[in-house]
């Protein structure tokens, strides 16, 4: 009997299922709360250059003297957004009396900040302003890489050292780097821990969405698949609750490393996977595990349906996805999507800062939004099918962020309201679209190369992850309400352009999935393909799925 086939028995998602499935997610709050971290630890706040005249100077007005040497030293601001200039200030020759005529601009190497939004980030504790600035998104950028490289490392070791072992050292490499980096006292050593902070903690997340699916029962998949993006989504809650109280980039990073330590316990509680274990031809040890389930979920199995016949194994390589025209426009709009969903979904909440209002705030809504996103998701996906509404979540977030450039250009701070409101309703469309890309993929790329055309498809959403710093970052380095806006219509217009490539793809819902190459070139290709083999029944549609790793935000 197959895999599949004993979970039917054993009930697809029992009480035993829900229990693992569920300590699964808990990792995915913490998650979640690492992958944005860097938004509050790289915040720039107000600053301008240090008075050399005050030895005690502060950003906050204190006394007429301080407002005095301010007015006299610090340049003008170019940017009406900005109060002073942040980069330079005045010096005048020995003897003569202040005039901007005989003043001489020099730039500063010292500065004082604004602590009424943070208290101390690692930005303005390294001094990564004006000439500097870009090394915030550097930062990010490695961070991303991490991830990149974390998925990659430690989905091989997953797979050939087993789920549990992979998942317990990416918990112990987490929670050492995590420690370390709040101790960071030079920028080298701080994006070295980062790097590794972003391999470990994606890394962890593979690994428990891969073992949770890998339990679950084939009509369940879908759903346990989005939901555990509401833990991640929970995590992201969890971090502006403690960014808002605490204020302190290194108390933050201690608030997020603290609770992994939780997981330790996870090597006496979790099991193996019993699908690796029959994989690398240990059965005996799956039976074990299968006996544990059908006990807890009280399902009455005879010991003689526990034989797992071992599956054909069909292999296939990336390159077959580019053998043909068909397969290759597909493939690198498939692509296309994974990088600009990516790139939306992180960017927008790293364009948090520059929207106005209340940073919190704005960032506890960017972060609440995504539980009816997932709602949405979960219940349309399997109604309107995966290109509709794939489609239209890129749309509705693309047109949201475009827009806000009239809000900004024309409205400043009277529709500021507005302008959050819309890069709301952006990240509402880069959640749902984040959840149905993953099922919409997966169904497109035939059976043979799935595997590798999901792993392909993660790398390219890496990389929008990558870029979407620098993207976040150019509203600082453009002057004026444009700089404002400028991100956001970027963010905006990739994923209008995206999702208009989405109708150049077929649909997948209700059909049967291709399974060979020949199969990919064939489908949704008129009546070619679909009219022997559509609309096939529910169980038997989900049954030929194959499972996919999900390695998601």
């Amino acid at each position: 009997m197959k895999f599949d086939d004993i979970l039917f028995k054993l009930g697809e998602f029992g009480f035993y299922q829900k229990r693992l499935y569920v300590l699964l997610c808990m990792p995915a709050i913490l998650v979640g709360s690492f992958m944005m971290n860097l938004v509050f630890v790289m915040k720039t706040p107000e600053h301008r250059c240090r008075l050399p005249q005050l030895e005690n100077d502060t950003y906050e007005i204190t006394s007429d003297y301080q407002r005095h040497l301010v007015n006299i030293t610090i340049p003008d601001s170019e940017d009406e957004a900005i109060e002073y200039d942040r980069c330079h200030y005045y010096i005048y020759p020995y003897g003569e009396s202040p005039s901007k005529q005989n003043a001489t601009k020099v730039m500063c190497t010292e500065w004082v900040y604004d602590k009424s939004v943070i208290t101390k980030s690692f930005a303005s504790e390294m001094h990564l302003v004006c000439q500097d600035t870009l090394l915030t998104s550097h930062a990010q950028m490695i961070f991303y890489f991490g991830v990149l490289v974390g998925d990659l490392l430690f989905g091989i070791l997953a797979d050939t050292f087993g789920r549990k072992k992979s998942l317990y050292l990416a918990i112990i490499i987490l929670i050492g780097s995590a420690f370390g980096v709040c101790w960071s006292s030079s920028y080298v050593t701080f994006v070295i821990l980062e790097f590794i902070i972003g391999a470990a903690n994606h890394g962890a997340f593979m690994i428990c969405c891969v073992l949770g699916l890998e339990m679950v029962g084939p009509s369940k998949r879908n759903w346990a698949g989005i939901v555990i993006h509401m833990f991640f989504a929970v995590g992201l809650v969890y971090l502006a609750g403690m960014g808002y109280f605490l204020r302190d980039w290194q108390h933050v990073g201690l608030s997020i490393a603290a609770p992994c330590v939780l997981f330790l316990c996870y090597w006496w509680i979790i099991p193996e996977s019993p699908r690796w274990l029959i994989s690398r031809g240990r059965p005996e040890e799956a039976v074990k595990i299968l006996k544990k389930v059908a006990l807890t979920n009280k399902a009455n199995v005879p010991e003689k349906l526990l034989r797992i016949q071992d599956e054909p194994d069909h292999h296939g390589n990336l390159w077959h996805l580019f053998s043909s025209k068909v397969l290759f426009v597909r493939t690198m709009i498939i692509f296309l999507n994974w990088a600009v969903v990516s790139l939306m979904y992180y960017g927008v909440t790293m364009n948090v800062g520059n929207m106005g209002g209340d940073f919190y705030l704005n960032f506890f809504l960017l972060a609440l939004i995504e539980f009816p996103a997932y709602s949405i998701c979960i219940y349309l996906v399997d109604k309107i099918g995966r290109k509709k509404l794939h489609c239209g979540c890129m749309l509705l977030g693309g047109f949201a962020c475009a827009s806000t450039i009239f809000t900004v250009l024309f409205g400043g701070k009277s529709l500021e309201p507005l302008t959050l409101t819309l890069a709301i309703i952006g990240k509402l469309g880069a959640s749902g679209a984040f959840c149905v890309i993953y099922v919409f993929s997966a169904e497109l790329y035939p059976t043979v190369v799935r595997n590798a055309g999901m792993g392909a498809s993660s790398c390219i959403a890496r990389i929008g992850g990558m870029l979407a710093p620098y993207v976040a970052k150019s509203g600082e380095l453009v002057d004026g309400k444009f700089g404002k806006a400028l991100p956001l219509v970027i963010f905006g217009a990739a994923s209008v352009f995206a999702g208009l490539m989405c109708l150049l793809l077929p649909e997948t819902l209700n059909q049967r999935l291709p399974e060979t190459i020949e199969d990919g070139n064939r489908f949704g290709r008129g009546n070619e393909y679909n009219d022997s083999t559509t609309i096939v029944e529910k169980y038997t549609k989900q049954k030929e799925k194959h499972f996919v790793s999900s390695e998601s935000l």
